[in-house]
């Protein structure tokens, strides 16, 4: 990853800047403007969309840039890119299909808007940097077949826990052995959480109500590590994962887990609670030469058979931008699914439903994610968390009981439906043909 800088460096000389749209303003999207503005040369963020378009004009501000144009046209937009104007607007798809801009950083947390919104940047062979893991755990699988057939790349980012796991899993890869185990290391978890138990936290950090509380619901890191699943083929243990508390280091963690296990299930995701170091990631491995074995308990490693390796820190925002010039300059994708989905994140009840009821978003009052194992999910029809906003329920659900896609109405006219929906119809088409041969 190294590289990646001297690319950047040597784009900013001969005066050929990588070219970034931004969609999305929050708290996440103010700091990715700063960072690539003011600290990563080869590369402008030419514009900015965000349904309140003040949001956008104000990461721009913090950023320190003032002479701000608003636009309304694609032709609009293509003509302050040309002038290296700054162009802010409301309608996020005229950034997806303008010209002169190589990739579309998209920051929103939605699930149907994205959709629309990836759809279209593919349509435009536009790059895509997804900083949403809720997106990409969901219907995540098809929209890479969509930008694989577009000849672009469609990737989660560097920064968040899944793009430094997937880093980490890479190294340990590189250097011969087998990752059986990518985890996340949490400090919370509290499937109860919602939005007024974390609303001091979250008015602190100047951050949403609703995000905060799907990193203590769980339903985060669920679609988290739902994406590393899908990005590596490994599982989870079991519903929900094994989720250890534990207050050591993580090195410390290696006798707890059955090596045969992993082995059996093709290595899984997991999370763990109160380790150190927090908030890191880490990658248990095994390794086959009992050759390398004695160099890796030389180096301190210990004497397996699973070896730690970990990063105490996962950097967000800091990050993204060389996720950016990964695609656009290499082609490299940091975190993409490899094939179908392998774990899903399946619907929850936070509470006692009752029939009637219309279900609320991701890190509300009514639901929480828990990971499951993708064949598991599809054969009991069990409700993507993705999918379950604007749900409304036919019969009452108890606390902790997963939801079934019988237990609700769905809308109507969703594209999400419409891409999940493809996109069990074509792995199931694909494995069916494998099966054949």
């Amino acid at each position: 990853m190294i590289i990646v800088d001297k690319a950047l460096k040597a784009c900013a000389t001969i005066g050929k800047s990588v070219k970034v749209g931004m969609i999305g303003a929050g708290f996440m999207g103010r700091g990715i403007a700063n960072q690539i503005i003011n600290s990563v040369p080869g590369m402008e963020l030419v514009a900015i969309a965000n349904r309140n378009i003040d949001k956008a004009q104000r990461a721009y501000l913090e950023a320190g840039i003032e002479d701000i144009k608003v636009v309304s046209s694609v032709t609009d937009l293509e003509d302050k890119i040309a002038q290296h104007q700054y162009a802010i607007t409301d309608d996020a798809m005229l950034l997806c299909q303008a010209e002169g801009i190589d990739a579309i950083i998209e920051v929103t947390g939605t699930i149907e808007y994205a959709a629309h919104l990836v759809m279209s940047a593919i349509a435009y062979q536009k790059h895509i940097v997804l900083m949403n893991a809720e997106l990409d755990g969901t219907i995540g699988p098809i929209l890479k077949v969509h930008a694989d057939r577009a000849g672009i790349i469609l990737t989660a980012c560097d920064g968040d826990q899944p793009g430094v796991e997937m880093n980490l899993y890479r190294f340990v890869q590189s250097i011969g052995l087998t990752p059986l185990l990518c985890g996340n290391i949490k400090g919370l978890q509290d499937p109860y959480r919602n939005p007024t138990t974390q609303a001091g936290f979250a008015e602190r950090w100047g951050q949403n109500p609703a995000m905060v509380t799907s990193f203590a619901d769980g339903t985060k890191i669920s679609f988290e590590q739902a994406i590393v699943a899908n990005a590596t083929g490994m599982k989870v243990a079991k519903r929900g994962m094994l989720g250890y508390n534990y207050t050591g280091h993580v090195d410390e963690m290696t006798k707890m887990y059955d090596i045969e296990q992993l082995q059996e299930l093709g290595g899984i995701v997991d999370y763990v609670v109160g380790t150190k170091p927090s908030p890191g990631v880490f990658v248990f491995a095994s390794h086959p030469d009992p050759k390398q074995r004695h160099y890796l308990n030389l180096y301190k490693l210990g004497e397996g058979p699973l070896y730690s390796f970990y990063t105490p820190y996962h950097l967000c925002h800091f990050e993204v931008p060389l996720s950016v010039a990964r695609a656009v300059l290499f082609h490299d994708a940091v975190l993409s699914p490899i094939a179908g989905p392998v774990v899903d994140v399946v619907t929850t009840a936070k509470i006692n439903l009752k029939a009637g009821e219309i279900l609320d978003g991701i890190g509300q009052y009514m639901t929480y994610g828990q990971c499951e194992n993708s064949d598991i999910a599809i054969n009991q029809n069990l409700l993507p968390m993705g999918i379950a906003e604007g749900c409304r329920l036919k019969r009452d659900i108890p606390q902790d009981q997963v939801l079934t896609y019988d237990d609700v109405e769905v809308p109507k006219g969703r594209l999400c439906d419409q891409l999940r929906a493809e996109q069990t119809e074509y792995f199931a088409s694909s494995k069916t043909l494998v099966l054949a041969h």
